[in-house]
């Protein structure tokens, strides 16, 4: 007799496994821990096998038969239904691997330099649409639909970094052999370009004199001020210095060497004594662990755990009483390759190289990341000593009345 719902639902357990019949091969095999399944004896060339069909009640009667039939019109038509059950298996289980979400998260575990924690947000305005698909699949349009949403948000900028560190995530599947090629290349000039503000930032001596003391006297967290200190001494980017790793500096040699991914290049950065001081300050707080700035949130200072937040020193600058509109993080960057240059008369290829820009020779090749380092190792104790000199009310001269 065929199986009813009825009659699967009462099934008891016995002492040893056994079977009831329902038809065309179907039938519920019972263990003695209860468990019910549904399966399906067939025959594929000569050869008695197997098909599991489901789990009861999770997979019920009704579609346990159309499992069935369309299992005998696979044999029919010369197709093993186990073999391609698992066939189907493999490619849902590979194309899970090869999703756009598994690749990204591998990405940033493998390659990806900046830990701060904003890569990931950017992945995440793509992930609701694209994460779950194979790389292989993405075509530009639909990497150009989720842009398109950040841009509608009036978010250009967001739009245009959520795309850079897209096509590092199809860099990185191009190199472990997931795609042939990077198709974010394929959206260059797709959006509107951006209003190309400099970064706000001081650059005449006697305002940054008043800033630095201001910098001094900063009330906030013992990290966030060690951190503002520091960074107009080494003016990186403010993504390099946030992430900074104590693995990285070398404070005999004094030098912090480190990648950098705009450009990607190693760069060096060496350390005036005012510098090692500040990192020597912090050291019994942050050094057991892996970041020199770590977040607040992230007490044990552990990889996995994030390093300070991105808008920490421009929030601790705006309480300073200094706005984005009147200077930044990065304007430090801006501060020391303008006085470097105009007041203190260092080298601008010195400076140039300090700023971790891409610096040719005369032939047009990349200079080496080394070259003028006992150099740069002098400006760079010069620039210390220069910003000391302006927190103590050193006599100041205006770039203005220089140029003059």
């Amino acid at each position: 007799m065929p199986l009813s719902d009825t009659a699967i639902k009462n099934t008891k357990p016995a002492e040893k496994p056994y079977k009831l019949s329902d038809s065309g091969g179907l039938y519920l095999f019972v263990q003695p821990t209860g468990g019910k399944y549904f399966r399906m004896d067939y025959r594929f060339e000569g050869k008695r096998k197997t098909l599991a069909l489901g789990t009861y009640p999770a997979t019920g009667l009704a579609k346990a038969r159309t499992l069935r039939d369309t299992a005998k019109k696979q044999v029919a038509d010369g197709i093993d239904p186990a073999a391609h059950k698992q066939a189907a298996k493999k490619a849902k289980a590979n194309s899970a691997a090869n999703s756009f979400e598994v690749i990204a998260h591998e990405w940033l575990l493998k390659k990806c330099q900046d830990k701060s924690g904003r890569p990931l947000r950017l992945l995440g305005y793509l992930f609701p649409w694209l994460g779950k698909k194979p790389v292989k699949s993405i075509e530009p349009t639909d990497v150009l639909d989720c842009l398109r949403r950040i841009e509608g948000r009036g978010t250009v900028e967001t739009a245009h970094r959520a795309l850079r560190v897209c096509g590092q995530v199809f860099r990185y599947a191009v190199a472990t052999g997931r795609v042939e090629r990077d198709i974010t290349q394929d959206l260059k000039g797709a959006l509107p370009k951006t209003n190309g503000k400099h970064f706000a930032a001081i650059t005449e001596p006697k305002e940054a004199a008043h800033l630095l003391r201001a910098v001094d006297g900063y009330q906030g967290s013992f990290i966030c001020h060690c951190a503002l200190r520091f960074a107009p001494l080494v003016f990186v980017r403010p993504g390099e210095l946030r992430a900074a790793k104590w693995q990285d500096f070398d404070l005999e040699a004094k030098e912090w060497r480190y990648f950098v991914t705009k450009t990607s290049v190693q760069h060096i950065v060496p350390l005036a004594n005012q510098a090692i001081a500040i990192l020597e300050e912090i050291r019994p707080l942050t050094g057991g662990g892996v970041w020199v700035f770590p977040s607040e949130r992230n007490p044990r200072n552990t990889e996995a755990g994030r390093c300070m937040s991105e808008n920490t020193l421009n929030a601790a600058l705006k309480r300073l009483g200094y706005g984005k509109d009147i200077m930044t993080a990065h304007g430090f960057r801006a501060m020391a390759r303008t006085i470097l240059d105009e007041v203190l008369d260092f080298r601008v290829d010195w400076i140039e190289h300090q700023l971790a820009h891409a610096v040719k020779d005369p032939n047009g090749r990349a200079c080496n990341r080394t070259a003028y380092l006992p150099e740069r190792h002098k400006m760079m104790q010069a620039w210390a000593d220069y910003l000391n000199d302006l927190k103590a009310g050193a006599e100041i001269i205006s770039i203005n009345k220089k140029a003059g």
